[in-house]
């Protein structure tokens, strides 16, 4: 079956579908985007992805092309006809199409607006859980405003490509205080040496996960010790455990920085159990 894109209020074949070559998103990398894990067609974390996506929009003056309610059914119908059952849905918005110029364009300009769903190999996903994955470390390159959804991207490119030519499948970056930020699509978490839970607060240059909100909350409700609190990478090389959370990944346990074996090198019983709490609980409340 030929996959589906939406593309401006039209659904096309995906290997078709175009925006035009002035699309402020192509020319200036002008826009968002939020990405929704599906469980049986339906979408997990829903709440927060929208009201990040309305965030980022905001913060980047882009206005929001049509309301949520009507934004909610193009992402349904684009998981029907895919036939997604388990997977994603990519939701892109940008400023919209105009003589390349750097202001913006005239306040009339619709903004440009894209979807794509994909399945995802669940049964490769959890096999690659079970096992573990690698993680390097880079210097942190990235623009200011990393709290906002931008589809500019490239210094987190960079270090993703960085990651796979070392066999890592993650690269965390680090600031010029030599504390880890977050993954170049992830956000970075370890339980010291102590045995706390920690990851980087929101204040910081960090995306505001969704993953990452739902999975505090779950860590609130088991009573598990936890701090929003900054780490070095050699304290996240000391520590018990270290994982990784993202609407794709979900919550993926690391075992080794930079070649630097983490704990016993194998998946550690807190995120093993955290990553089961966490599909659990968004299976449950996917909408």
């Amino acid at each position: 079956m030929s996959r589906i894109a939406y593309v401006n209020g039209q659904y096309q074949p995906h290997t078709g579908a175009v925006v035009h070559i002035e699309d402020r998103g192509f020319q200036f990398a002008d826009g968002v985007y939020e990405v929704w894990s599906v469980f049986e067609g339906r979408l997990a974390d829903f709440d927060g992805h929208m009201t990040r996506l309305q965030r980022s929009l905001s913060e980047l003056r882009i206005r929001m092309p049509m309301s949520p309610q009507a934004l909610t059914i193009v992402l349904r119908e684009t998981i029907r006809r895919n036939r997604v059952d388990n997977g994603i849905v990519y939701l892109q918005i940008t400023r919209g199409t105009a003589r390349r110029d750097h202001p913006f364009p005239s306040p009339d300009t619709p903004p440009s607006v894209i979807v794509t769903a994909r399945r995802v190999d669940q049964a490769k996903a959890e096999a690659t859980a079970r096992k573990g994955v690698a993680v390097v470390t880079r210097p942190d390159l990235r623009w200011g405003r990393c709290d906002i959804k931008t589809v500019g991207l490239l210094p987190n490119v960079l270090a993703k490509q960085a990651a796979r030519e070392a066999g890592a499948y993650e690269c965390w970056l680090v600031d010029e205080l030599g504390l880890v930020t977050e993954g170049t699509s992830t956000n970075a978490w370890i339980i010291d040496a102590d045995g706390v839970l920690r990851t980087r607060d929101t204040q910081a240059n960090i995306l505001r996960g969704c993953t990452r909100a739902t999975l505090m909350q779950i860590i609130r409700d088991e009573g598990i010790p936890f701090e929003e609190r900054a780490f070095t990478v050699e304290e996240a090389k000391a520590a018990q455990e270290a994982f990784f959370t993202a609407a794709g990944a979900f919550v993926l346990p690391a075992i080794s920085i930079d070649g630097v074996k983490i704990g016993t090198g194998k998946p550690g019983p807190v995120t093993r159990r955290l990553r089961e709490a966490y599909l659990e609980t968004a299976r449950d409340n996917a909408v």
